[in-house]
């Protein structure tokens, strides 16, 4: 059976699409067969991560949404070069036609759930990634309500710290199977272990992890998969420990 695991956070910036990313890339790495869906609809992003541009987006989750074409035709194969046939990301249009109608105009949200689990079973994939819209809407409520797993990321910061407290009251609410929290960009000069043990002591929830803030992240600016261009970075040390996290039962 494959892992669905949503990564959330109630306010953007949190560095939510970067670190989907790389746990789908270091899963791929693995050996697993890894699916990543861009539920961000009204703002789509995840697909600049993996080498793509708006115009090389034949079809997007749009499409399937509003019934113009099947599940099979939204999967593109990423990575190839170094992970053939293992990575498929599935995103959402960046045209600005399309945003404006789902805004306007919405679509029906009961052919998400419809297409999470037709790319698992048409993908064949292990495990199912997928970047979802900061706050709450329909759709997020719609995966996180079928998330097997559920990472909620934050900053160490009071605006999240509040935000965070009710997307974690809403998470518990939907029974969602397994919660973690993601403490993402902790500068160097906070003390790890005082702010995750105070982070799980506020929400009484686990902490997955403490990622701290990268200069060389920063710099790479959302061009790749840090994962894949600093393969030796503590960083991509600490994903690594969040991906087996996260992957194990």
């Amino acid at each position: 059976m494959a892992q669905i695991i949503s990564l959330h956070s109630f306010r953007g910036g949190t560095g939510k699409s970067n670190t989907t990313a790389n746990l789908a890339t270091l899963f791929a790495a693995e050996g697993r067969r890894v699916g990543v869906i861009d539920t961000d609809i009204q703002s789509p992003g995840i697909h600049v991560l993996f080498g793509l541009r708006g115009p090389q987006i034949t079809h997007a989750l749009n499409d399937y949404l509003w019934g113009r074409c099947a599940v099979a035709d939204i999967a593109q194969p990423v990575l190839q070069d170094v992970l053939p046939d293992r990575l498929f990301l599935i995103p959402s249009s960046i045209k600005a036609d399309d945003i404006v109608q789902v805004i306007r105009q919405g679509y029906d949200v009961r052919r998400l759930t419809l297409a999470f689990r037709e790319l698992i079973d048409h993908l064949q994939l292990d495990v199912l990634l997928i970047d979802t819209h900061p706050g709450l809407n329909e759709e997020t409520l719609f995966a996180l309500a079928i998330s097997t797993t559920l990472a909620i990321m934050l900053r160490p910061d009071q605006q999240d710290y509040e935000g965070t407290g009710v997307a974690v009251e809403v998470a518990r609410s939907l029974e969602v199977p397994r919660l973690v929290l993601v403490v993402n960009k902790n500068p160097p000069d906070f003390d790890e272990q005082a702010l995750a043990e105070r982070v799980a002591q506020t929400y009484q929830c686990p902490v997955a992890a403490v990622l701290p803030h990268s200069d060389e992240m920063m710099k790479l600016g959302s061009e790749g998969i840090f994962a894949l261009r600093y393969p030796g970075h503590p960083l991509t040390a600490r994903l690594r420990d969040l991906a087996a996290q996260l992957a194990a039962p």
